[in-house]
């Protein structure tokens, strides 16, 4: 990643005497220029955004750790049996636990884990309640508000990590951060590639310090920098990946990206719930989810739940699966697996109760490559996909980010002017005019393509009118600060 180059005007790595003789001083490229005050601005407004966002993120990837400590009594059993009851008296004691609401959806336990049994209300909204039954002895282990499955605790987490709790608004500051960490990470290993090859030293050691930090150097700015950044370059795949897949559920840039997935026929695909309707109306699906107490209805749907996992086992649906009653009469129950480890198991079926048969069927290996890809990384970014590995993973590219983003305004720090007539709190911003100096061919190439990239990514195109903006805005105010030149007599002219 990179704030690589957070400030001034890049320094040539030291050289030997018949180096600095043999060649003339390095003039930084238009491109570079430009690349480098745009690096800079980024890191100073974008960076705190980040900071945000690998804070909380760094908080998210504890939270199967959370789990276990605040909620193992409801997620897990004291003692693993040797046989499971059958769905319908779980359910039955799900229902004495909690007479209220109607049942959504069932995941049978399978080994420690409690058997989840979720209801909707109402006046809960996107949250439901889950009773956890022991699905050994039937006793109800106690109940949570649960938001698509996640508990309190997750739910709190995550709702801090994309929006901070603050609704709409909120969503502004992830979608912020995703779309620039791409662009400061990709610009930083270009600033420091040309650093390292402007050096001019052998190929071998230019490359060599793109990995390892060139300790060699005193200390001060360019240590500083040689940190920041060899651990961008260590970090730039995996910044890359969090900020494509953050994009993807984010609000503006993700509903671009749902509707490329629509225009490619690329989306999860759905599967059908309808049966067939014969002459007398609509076939059974085994009553209604309308609940009060349980009753003669109630347990015809609590029997209906055995022969639908029954079917679904019969039909291949190894695994933690959750089972979803049909939505109205007429409809058929679903049946997906929600193995979300690698090698994810994420088939689907659709099973009329009534005839014990499957309906539909959606196997995650018939799914467009692109839904799979996203499906895969989202999971991967929620620190699911690998486990513990995957925990890791993602809590050393948080670290590493916050450590980058300090070494970077280190650096802006470190390059203050010192002397007693030009203190300054930090370093001047790299000098500007990258972009008239620009060649025609690559104002002609470059306008569009960043005009495309800003209306796909919306918050990265303002953002970036802004920067110039603010850019220009600063030139004018300098021009008109700095001393009008005195003017020559003719005397001192000779003339």
């Amino acid at each position: 990643m990179s704030l690589t180059e957070l400030s001034g005007t890049p320094t040539p790595e030291p050289a030997t005497t018949a180096e600095r003789t043999a060649r003339p001083a390095r003039r930084t490229s238009p491109f570079g220029a430009l690349l480098l005050r745009l690096h800079f601005y980024a890191g100073i407004l974008v960076a705190p955004f980040l900071v945000v966002a690998a804070l909380t993120g760094l908080a998210y990837t504890t939270t199967p750790q959370l789990d276990a400590i605040l909620y193992g009594d409801q997620l897990t059993v004291a003692q693993v049996g040797d046989r499971q009851l059958p769905l319908a008296e779980q359910i039955g004691a799900a229902r004495n636990a909690h007479p209220d609401g109607s049942i959504t959806s069932v995941q049978p336990g399978a080994g420690d884990q409690t058997t989840r049994v979720v209801f909707s209300l109402p006046e809960l909204g996107e949250n439901q309640h889950t009773v956890y039954i022991d699905p050994y002895t039937g006793e109800s282990q106690g109940q949570l508000t649960t938001w698509f499955g996640s508990t309190p605790i997750t739910t709190w987490l995550d709702d801090l990590h994309r929006h901070l709790h603050l609704g709409t608004v909120g969503e502004h500051y992830s979608e912020l951060a995703a779309s620039w960490l791409w662009v400061m990470a990709l610009g930083g290993v270009v600033l420091w590639w040309r650093r390292r090859t402007a050096a001019r030293t052998a190929a071998r050691t230019a490359a060599r310090h793109l990995l390892v930090p060139d300790l060699s150097t005193g200390k001060g700015v360019r240590r500083t920098r040689g940190w920041h950044a060899t651990t961008g370059i260590w970090l730039t795949v995996g910044l890359l990946f969090l900020s494509v897949t953050g994009l993807t559920w984010s609000r503006y840039a993700g509903a671009n990206f749902a509707a490329g997935l629509d225009a490619l026929s690329a989306r999860t695909p759905e599967i059908s719930t309808s049966l067939t309707v014969g002459p007398t109306g609509p076939a059974e699906t085994g009553g209604g989810h309308e609940h009060g107490a349980a009753g003669a209805g109630e347990v015809v749907e609590s029997a209906a739940f055995d022969r639908v996992l029954s079917v679904a086992r019969d039909a291949g649906l190894s695994g933690p699966v959750e089972i979803a009653p049909a939505p109205q009469p007429g409809s058929a129950w679903t049946v997906t697996q929600v193995d979300n480890t690698w090698p994810v198991r994420k088939d689907r079926i659709a099973v009329d109760p009534a005839a014990e048969t499957v309906t539909a069927r959606s196997d995650f290996a018939d799914w467009p490559l692109l839904a799979k890809l996203s499906g895969l990384g989202i999971q991967a970014h929620m620190g699911i996909l690998f486990g513990l590995v995957n925990q890791i993973l993602l809590a050393a590219l948080a670290l590493g980010l916050l450590c980058v983003i300090f070494w970077g305004y280190r650096m802006w720090w470190q390059r203050r002017p010192t002397r007693a007539d030009r203190r300054a709190l930090a370093g001047a911003p790299p000098a500007r005019g990258g972009l008239r100096t620009l060649p025609r061919w690559a104002l002609l190439a470059g306008v569009p393509l960043v005009v495309a990239v800003g209306w796909t990514l919306p918050l990265f195109g303002l953002t970036v009118l802004a920067f110039l903006v603010i850019d220009v805005v600063a030139g004018a105010v300098s021009r008109r600060r700095r001393p009008a030149a005195a003017p020559v007599s003719p005397a001192s002219t000779g003339s």
